[in-house]
């Protein structure tokens, strides 16, 4: 992690109570910030940030993003957005002003304020890419009527406001495009591969793969990413981005249940279904960028990361109810 910051600063996170968000705001207090959490609780929780209840450093603000509080800042980090497949299509239209019109209100917040705003992007901008590695350089190739285009095209709008509040209104912007997170307080219930395939594991049910299993994922600890972001947010003000946040280690959907299975002790089989309309093939950043320009790389090895996301799990409701005893190898 980069040192402290140089003075106390007013930090906003939106979405805050959320997987990356709750550990940005832990990292952001122990750097000595001021931080206000926005986030409606839809799909983040209000008990990962349990723990600093006591902190009068800390002020949980319970409201949607297009209608931000009027508060003084320094920097914003604009986080609030349902971030996982079942989680954005449940209510598209939604998602879509969550994304453009909470950036649009967010922007707005940061011009009036003079404050410094990051945007949590996604790889998800680069669609089902022909360019592999992806670069920062590559526009993408997504459908822009398809199921997922609720959430890609609103951060493919979100980062288009971004740019252009900079160059309309002179406002010092971040941008950047975060690939697969993932580590402890991520839902049970999301949706995403890891969590579906612990859980699936722990409960000795078959880990469903979608399609032949061969399509590629990177996966990066969620603290390497936090770690990425304040980076990112602490950098000079002409580095805007977009920067890759994710790790290059490239594994394939089979591989992944394979680990898990290994992990947990499971013996649970592997059950193939349809792969779903528009799902990315591959998915491995460049981050070429944020080493240069930030000196910036994961750092966490993904069976370390995935020990201890197993371990969070494992203490979820549902899984202490049934039992669920995993062998961690």
């Amino acid at each position: 992690m980069i040192g402290p910051a140089v003075g106390p600063r007013r930090v906003l996170v939106t979405g805050g109570a959320g997987l990356i968000g709750s550990h940005l705001i832990d990292a952001l207090l122990d750097r000595g910030e001021t931080v206000f959490c926005l986030d409606t609780y839809e799909t983040g929780d209000p008990g990962n940030l349990s723990h600093h209840a006591d902190n009068p450093r800390l002020t949980l603000l319970e409201r949607d993003v297009t209608d931000p509080p009027h508060l003084d800042v320094d920097q914003i980090y604009n986080l609030a957005c349902p971030a996982s497949p079942p989680q954005y299509q449940r209510d598209p239209i939604r998602t879509l002003r969550t994304s453009v019109l909470g950036a649009m209100a967010m922007l707005d917040l940061a011009h009036r304020t003079h404050a410094r705003i990051l945007q949590a992007s996604t790889s998800e901008v680069y669609g089902d890419p022909f360019v592999h590695p992806q670069p920062e350089s590559y526009n993408g190739n997504v459908n822009p009527i398809g199921p997922r285009a609720c959430y890609d095209e609103g951060k493919r709008c979100a980062e288009t406001l971004f740019f252009d509040y900079r160059r309309v209104h002179g406002v010092s912007i971040k941008v950047a495009r975060i690939f697969n997170t993932y580590g402890p307080r991520m839902q049970s219930n999301d949706g995403r591969v890891v969590t579906n395939f612990i859980i699936q594991a722990l409960r000795g049910t078959p880990l469903t793969i979608y399609g032949d299993g061969l399509q590629t994922r990177s996966l990066c600890y969620v603290e390497d990413t936090v770690d990425g972001l304040i980076r990112l947010m602490e950098s000079p003000d002409d580095v805007t981005g977009p920067v890759n946040i994710g790790n290059p280690t490239e594994l394939t959907m089979l591989e992944l249940a394979e680990q898990i299975i290994g992990l947990t002790g499971s013996s649970s089989p592997v059950l193939h279904m349809p792969l779903p309309a528009d799902d990315p093939r591959q998915r491995r950043p460049d981050i070429s960028l944020a080493r240069d320009l930030m000196g910036w790389c994961p750092n966490v090895a993904l069976q370390d990361g995935l020990r201890a996301t197993i371990l969070y799990l494992r203490q979820t409701p549902v899984l202490k109810l049934a039992g669920c005893s995993p062998v961690l190898a």
